[in-house]
C-alpha cells in the first residue's frame, strides 16, 4: 500500500484552481457550462440595475466569437480584485430584490477565458484592464470614454468542448430574467450575422407577460404583489384560469422545480376553490408563474431546485386563498363557467 501523507497534497493557486477543475464551479465543460459563464456574467450585470446604480444591460456575440456585456452604471467593488478571487463580493449580501444565479463568479468567467478585458468609470475617469486566462496582462490604466462598464470575454477552447454561443439559449434567458424583474431593460445583438440582429427585453407587465406567453388570457389574469415579514421575502404571482401552461416556480429569479411555496400555492388555491364549492380540477388547466424573493434563500436537493424556506409555504397559501376568493366573489359567472356550470 503506498503511504499518503501531506506532500500527497496538491494546493493549486489561482487561476490553475479554477482552470484544472473547471466542473466544480459550472458542472460542465460542454454548451451548458458555456452559456452558464455567459449567464452569471449577464446576471451580474443585472443585479447593479436591480439594486439602482444602473438602468440598461447590453449584450453582445462578437464577430470574434467573444461576448460583452454592459451596463450604464458604475460598479461598487474593485473589479480588479472581484475578477481574480473566487466570489468576492459575490454570493453573500445579495438583496432580496438581486438575481441568485448558479453558483460561479466574475472570477470563474475570467480564469475560464482566453482574454477578458474591462472598461470602467472609476473615480470620474474611464479605467481599462485586461486578463488572460485568468492572469492579469495589463494594470488599469486611463483609457477612451465609455458609459458606464463593460466586460468583454473570449471563453477558451481549451476548457470547453465547443465555444459556440447559441443565440436562442441567451435570448430566452434573458427574456426570462425581464419577464421576472419588470426592472429589468436588456438589448442581445448578434454581431456574427449580417446585418447584426439585436432585440429588446423589457416587459413592465412582468408576470402577467410571462403568463400570457405561456398561454394564460391576460384579460382574466389574477395577480398577487404582497410582502411578508414572517417568510423574510416578497411574493408575486400572475394566475390564469386558462391556457393549461401549468405552474412555474421561481425564488431569487432562480427556475425551481417546487418547494415550500408550490406547496403553499396549491393548498391555498384548493381551500379557496372548496369554500366556493368548485372543483379541484381547475388547478389542472390554469397557468401561473409564482416568483418569491427572500432575504435568506434555502434551497434543496442535488441540483438545488427546492425551495426550502418552510415559511414560505403558510405565507403563499394564506396569500393564494385571499386572492383566489376575492377574484371569485367578484366574478361569480366566469366561476361559473369554469365548474361547468
Amino acid at each position: 500500500m503506498s503511504e499518503y501523507d501531506a506532500s500527497a497534497i496538491v494546493v493549486l493557486e489561482w487561476p490553475e484552481s479554477v482552470r484544472k477543475r473547471p466542473g466544480m464551479y459550472i458542472g460542465s465543460i460542454g454548451e451548458r457550462g458555456l452559456h452558464t459563464i455567459v449567464h452569471d456574467t449577464v446576471e451580474a450585470a443585472a443585479n447593479e440595475v436591480l439594486s439602482g446604480r444602473a438602468t440598461r444591460v447590453d449584450v453582445a456575440l462578437t464577430a470574434d466569437g467573444g461576448v460583452r456585456v454592459g451596463h450604464d452604471g458604475t460598479h461598487p467593488l474593485d473589479l480588479t480584485r472581484v475578477l481574480t478571487v473566487i466570489a468576492a463580493g459575490y454570493g453573500c449580501g445579495l438583496d432580496r430584490r438581486q438575481i441568485a444565479w448558479g453558483g460561479t463568479c466574475l472570477a470563474v468567467t475570467n480564469a475560464l477565458s482566453t482574454r477578458l478585458e474591462v472598461r470602467e468609470q472609476r473615480d470620474g475617469t474611464t479605467v481599462h484592464h485586461a486578463y488572460a486566462r485568468g492572469e492579469r496582462i495589463t494594470p488599469p490604466v486611463d483609457s477612451g470614454p465609455v458609459d458606464g462598464t463593460v466586460i468583454t470575454f473570449h471563453p477558451d477552447p481549451e476548457i470547453f468542448e465547443t465555444v459556440a454561443l447559441r443565440y436562442h439559449l441567451l435570448a430566452d434567458h434573458l427574456r426570462e430574467l425581464a419577464l421576472l424583474n419588470r426592472e429589468l431593460d436588456f438589448t442581445l445583438t448578434d454581431e456574427r450575422s449580417t446585418p447584426p440582429r439585436t432585440e429588446r427585453f423589457h416587459h413592465p407587465a412582468g408576470l402577467v407577460d410571462f403568463t400570457t406567453r405561456l398561454g394564460g388570457d391576460p384579460a382574466e389574469t389574477l395577480t398577487v404583489e404582497t410582502e411578508d415579514d414572517r417568510m423574510g421575502g416578497t411574493l408575486d404571482l400572475a394566475l390564469s384560469w386558462t391556457g393549461g401552461g401549468g405552474v412555474h416556480c421561481y425564488a431569487n429569479s432562480r427556475p425551481l422545480d417546487g418547494g415550500t411555496q408550490l406547496v403553499g400555492f396549491r393548498e391555498g388555491l384548493a381551500a379557496a376553490l372548496g369554500r366556493a364549492d368548485l372543483p379541484d380540477g381547475l388547478i389542472e388547466g390554469l397557468t401561473a408563474v409564482l416568483s418569491v424573493k427572500l432575504d435568506e434563500l434555502e434551497l434543496e436537493g442535488a441540483t438545488l431546485r427546492t425551495l426550502g424556506n418552510t415559511p414560505a409555504r403558510a405565507c403563499t397559501a394564506e396569500a393564494v386563498q385571499r386572492a383566489v376568493e376575492a377574484w371569485l366573489a367578484e366574478h361569480p359567472h366566469r366561476a361559473a363557467e369554469l365548474a361547468g356550470d
